[in-house]
């Protein structure tokens, strides 16, 4: 082979910088105990937002602050953890007014907002895997992956707030909602380790199961007695969750323990 072809054939072979740097975590335990921690506060932040600025400027400020938190995420070239984050309680806390929106502004009911978001959710699939042909999250090393991603992050949110509020409302009440979905969230698991649900598939199904998880928890906790609540209150719930989620968050940004291996990030992007 010729010093030009084999030149040719390194350049052709070596991964771009780019490709290399991962801007998702890996997924471990801390990974869905912070998504479990960050559904539960976005629903409380929302509901108190609302509650004391007026729903307008509540999804003015949490328009703002979602925007801001995704030019942050996007802005840098690889996984952060605090950014990450930061911008996953924003689309929580937006998702949820997105949900409330349709629901309390609009007066559609959640029997059908949550197959609406239901729809969405599938044609942003649709559209990400016709366009990339994977959708694992290993394969976020491109500028469009990432929006991708994020556009489905945004939809799952709101989803699983129709559906943890449907559910709470047809007579499952809050915490029964939490020991359903709770229940529920091990199917993916269970079905990927013994049955014939692949990686992907079973990841997504779980994700967006955390999100009417922890809302019906945290709603649950905050939530008068007359609403089958402990009466904790939206603003201290809130802020022992947020306490929470800068802990797990502090502690993976100095261990380092959710960044992906570059070789496990390069061989799951198919």
């Amino acid at each position: 082979m010729s010093t030009e072809h084999l030149t040719r054939h390194r350049r052709l072979a070596a991964p771009s910088a780019t490709a290399l740097a991962s801007k998702v975590p890996e997924v471990t335990v801390y990974f869905w105990v912070i998504k479990v921690l960050t559904t539960g506060m976005g629903e409380t932040a929302s509901d108190f937002l609302a509650q004391n600025l007026g729903p307008v400027p509540a999804v003015g400020l949490g328009g703002v602050a979602l925007a801001l938190s995704l030019a942050v995420q996007f802005a840098v070239r690889r996984y952060v953890a605090w950014i990450y984050w930061t911008a996953i309680v924003m689309v929580s806390v937006f998702g949820t007014m997105a949900a409330d929106v349709l629901h309390v502004g609009l007066g559609v009911p959640y029997t059908l907002s949550t197959p609406f978001f239901m729809i969405a959710l599938a044609a942003v699939f649709a559209v990400w895997y016709a366009c990339e042909r994977t959708l694992s999250i290993h394969s976020i090393r491109t500028r469009r992956r990432e929006i991708f991603y994020w556009a489905t992050v945004l939809a799952t949110f709101a989803l699983g707030t129709a559906a943890g509020d449907l559910s709470a409302t047809i007579g499952l009440g809050y915490l029964g909602s939490a020991v359903l979905y709770a229940v529920a969230i091990a199917v993916p698991a269970v079905m990927h380790r013994w049955g014939s649900l692949n990686a992907v598939a079973a990841f997504w199904s779980a994700y967006v199961i955390t999100r009417p998880l922890g809302a019906s928890v945290a709603d649950w906790m905050a939530l008068g007695h007359s609403r089958g609540g402990l009466a904790l209150g939206l603003g201290p719930v809130t802020v022992s969750w947020t306490v929470a989620i800068i802990g797990f968050v502090g502690y993976l940004a100095v261990s380092r323990g959710d960044v992906q291996d570059t070789a496990d990030s390069l061989s799951g992007a198919a």
